[in-house]
């Protein structure tokens, strides 16, 4: 019995106490097999106990400016929430470089920001809204898009297969904004190491998507690079006090929920 109190433990902080709901996203993500959906569930668990989960987030990456140079080259934020109360997540996707550190450094950063929003942002949201909050919306900028992305193609391997087995079940729907042209060619590739239910999420939007995630969210919530006029986006752009991918917006008090967590354990 003692070798399953790790398990306990961790379930614990996978559940946040909304134990139904955590249990239907397994088995959703197993189409409702219960033999399945246990294995996978304990599978992820023991995942989490081995790689020491529970204590990521006092882990943060040192020192800062390696920290800082790994973000602003993973850009990913939040901008607000849907009218129903889903947080919205912003993804710098064709911007993002993913060149000023290893492949690991990356993975841990994924890893962290998936588990502040499972402990910190999704929790706050059920309170606010006073019902059970276990996904989220996810907007990719595609803006500055190269074929050369696909020499990320590892990665992208790695961390989709983290979520997949992981993290099932925590988003809603993919909005995908401001589509080069090279987008079909290198979605081309990446479809195919997507889950077939991932697959159906995901909404590619005309231009920067503006109008129709207005139908689902207040302008204040889009992401910063939906409010130009028109198609297109930077990583500077005219709302720069609102770059959701900045390190200081709100979301990011993740950088500091990590040093004060390191503090504390000190």
């Amino acid at each position: 019995m003692a070798v399953e109190e790790p398990l306990k433990r961790t379930y614990q902080t996978v559940h946040q106490g909304y134990q139904a709901e955590t249990l239907a996203r397994f088995l959703k993500a197993r189409e409702w097999n219960v033999t399945k959906a246990h294995k996978m569930l304990v599978d992820s668990l023991n995942w989490r106990v081995q790689n020491e989960i529970d204590n990521i987030l006092t882990k943060p990456i040192v020192p800062t400016d390696l920290y800082r140079a790994v973000r602003d080259s993973h850009l990913i934020g939040m901008s607000g929430y849907s009218r129903e109360g889903l947080p919205v997540f912003a993804h710098g996707v064709g911007l993002s470089t993913y060149d000023k550190a290893s492949v690991n450094y990356y993975v841990q950063s994924h890893i962290q920001i998936n588990e502040y929003r499972d402990r910190v942002v999704l929790p706050t949201a059920s309170k606010k809204y006073g019902r059970p909050i276990t996904t989220g919306v996810k907007v990719l900028d595609m803006t500055g898009l190269k074929l050369s992305a696909l020499n990320q193609i590892k990665m992208v391997t790695i961390i989709s297969t983290i979520d997949d087995l992981n993290y099932p079940e925590k988003t809603h729907t993919y909005y995908i904004v401001n589509a080069p042209y090279v987008f079909s060619a290198c979605w081309k590739v990446v479809k195919p190491l997507l889950q077939e239910r991932t697959r159906r999420k995901i909404q590619v939007l005309s231009g920067n998507g503006r109008d129709e995630l207005l139908k689902i969210m207040d302008f204040a919530s889009l992401p910063h690079f939906c409010k130009r006029e028109g198609s297109g986006s930077s990583r500077h752009s005219e709302y720069a006090n609102d770059r959701c991918f900045s390190l200081d917006h709100p979301f990011s008090s993740t950088a500091i929920q990590l040093h004060q967590a390191e503090i504390f354990r000190e």
